[in-house]
């Protein structure tokens, strides 16, 4: 695996009333179900930052060292980027309570919520930014009942150097098939590690692949099941995850998503310059190479460019 991202190639245009006036690139790799590739553009072997597409593999470290969820909508929400809803919210602060802990606990910073819709009603009542309305206050909820039940402290849960994360390190390497190539620091303020496009959808084909009962197992079928606490009412996750039968999938910021299907194969992608709406177009180009079909798949291969308020043209894959 090289030291650094040699960037992608062009994959996405978008069209504005018959003109090209924008590309994105980006790099993407599409594995079989026995992890071999059979599709693949730009740099796929060389190390980016997941993002929040690393929270699925960070559910299955968390689980290994003591977290004691047992409820599936639980988890799913430690795997989330939730969109900061009410039930996202009520269920996060439940997390902490049960644990005599309240938001101050969270390293994560506050934040208003990631979704429109959450957003604007925050606002509206005269509210502003809150931990608890931060994308990853599920994942930090879990990191802090995972140091409780292992006794770890929880001061400095967040630095990499804390055995928490040193865990969760020694897992993503395992399910990545790969050592990480630097340690970061995400937007949450918890630790991101660097791996190439081709260990992430390896990972993410090992969850859904796992027997079942399985930790990894465990926290694939717990997202599925309850995809609209991964992310929200119209997040793009939770519409896959409701729209593709069997399908895991996690975004990441800058332009990073994975994908997987059991006995199918898995995607994982990034664009260069991190915009969000490149990437879903390219996912769909990349689950049909595998012959997965949807109507939601439909909905997301060209994506609607507006002009005066009504469709000029589209954001769509070339690749």
């Amino acid at each position: 695996m090289a030291e650094t991202y040699e960037g992608g190639v062009p994959l996405v245009e978008v069209v504005r009333s018959g003109f090209v006036e924008g590309v994105h690139r980006g790099s993407v790799v599409v594995l079989d179900a026995a992890g071999a590739p059979v599709a693949g553009a730009g740099d796929v072997t060389s190390p980016i930052f997941p993002r929040s597409s690393s929270k699925p593999m960070q559910a299955v470290g968390m689980l290994r060292a003591g977290l004691p969820l047992t409820d599936p909508a639980d988890l799913a929400l430690v795997s989330a980027s939730h969109a900061g809803e009410e039930f996202h919210l009520a269920r996060v602060g439940a997390l902490l309570a049960g644990v005599g802990l309240d938001a101050e606990a969270l390293h994560c910073p506050p934040d208003l919520p990631i979704g429109e819709a959450a957003r604007s009603a925050v606002l509206r009542a005269g509210g502003g930014p809150t931990r608890v309305q931060m994308n990853c206050s599920g994942k930090h909820s879990g990191m802090l009942l995972t140091c409780l039940a292992a006794g770890w402290p929880l001061d400095g849960y967040w630095r990499p150097e804390h055995p928490l994360q040193q865990r969760l390190t020694a897992t993503i390497e395992e399910l990545t098939g790969e050592m990480a190539a630097a340690v970061g620091v995400d937007g949450c303020g918890a630790p991101v590690l660097a791996v190439s496009l081709t260990g992430l959808a390896r990972a993410y084909l090992r969850l859904v692949q796992a027997e079942p009962g399985t930790v990894e197992r465990t926290v694939a079928d717990a997202m599925r099941a309850y995809p609209e606490l991964v992310g929200g009412t119209q997040a793009d996750d939770t519409r896959l995850m409701r729209g593709v039968p069997g399908v895991l999938t996690k975004v990441g910021a800058e332009g990073v998503v994975a994908a997987a299907v059991p006995g199918v194969g898995a995607v994982a992608l990034k664009i260069d310059d991190g915009a969000g709406r490149a990437r879903m177009p390219v996912l769909v180009s990349a689950l049909r190479r595998l012959g997965v079909e949807a109507p939601v798949l439909v909905e997301y291969a060209q994506l609607p460019l507006l002009g005066g308020g009504l469709p000029v043209g589209a954001v769509r894959a070339t690749w």
